[in-house]
């Protein structure tokens, strides 16, 4: 695996893996944002078999980011875990900030930079999610593996095509030696009918 890789989900996945262990141990801390979540999407979260309780949300959000972080960091299951490390910060950082307000309904300012933060994780997670480390693609696989297949298709039309060709050829030459076969056997056959009719003239003239 190329270093700048390793170092780069590494990094990314410190920020899950702390994140994670904080919201695990002090669910308190991140309740008020987790109910701006289960209020606004309380019954996508039921739907989906998620706690709507906020405390229980943010401890649920705490175990998905810290075992995805440490999965990140390992390289196991990278492409899935990173798209499922940027869903988990996709109801914070939407139902839980207000995006286009200047402020919370209290008055408070909105924590853009907070915000500005997940979209950045979120996009390094992306990054993550579509890096095939070089290796093919699954969409190249695909259209390669479709185009191999339609290289059998025509093969195999062709080979199915040269031997029927041949097949017809060989059922012609044998029809034409059998005809000659037939015509030989036929010539025989009046010659000797011929001759025994000479033979049976001649015998009955008188000597």
């Amino acid at each position: 695996m190329n270093p700048v890789r390793t170092v780069a989900r590494a990094l990314l996945a410190a920020v899950f893996v702390r994140g994670g262990l904080d919201a695990y141990n002090n669910p308190d801390r991140f309740a008020d944002t987790a109910a701006k979540v289960t209020e606004r999407l309380g019954s996508t979260l039921e739907a989906v078999g998620l706690p709507t309780d906020p405390r229980a949300l943010a401890r649920t959000t705490g175990i998905v980011q810290m075992v995805g972080g440490v999965m990140l960091a390992t390289n196991t299951f990278t492409r899935p875990v990173a798209l499922a490390l940027a869903a988990s910060l996709v109801p914070s950082t939407v139902a839980g900030q207000d995006l286009w307000s200047e402020a919370e309904p209290g008055g408070q300012p909105i924590d853009r930079p907070e915000v500005l933060k997940n979209l950045g994780l979120m996009g390094g997670l992306l990054l993550a999610a579509v890096d095939t480390e070089g290796k093919p693609g699954l969409a190249w696989r695909t259209s390669h593996l479709a185009e191999h297949a339609q290289d059998s298709v025509k093969r195999a039309a062709h080979t199915t095509t040269k031997e029927t060709k041949r097949a017809a050829q060989l059922t012609a030459k044998e029809a034409r030696r059998a005809a000659q076969d037939a015509q030989r056997t036929a010539h025989t056959a009046a010659r000797d009918a011929k001759q025994a009719v000479k033979s049976t003239a001649g015998g009955l003239l008188p000597g």
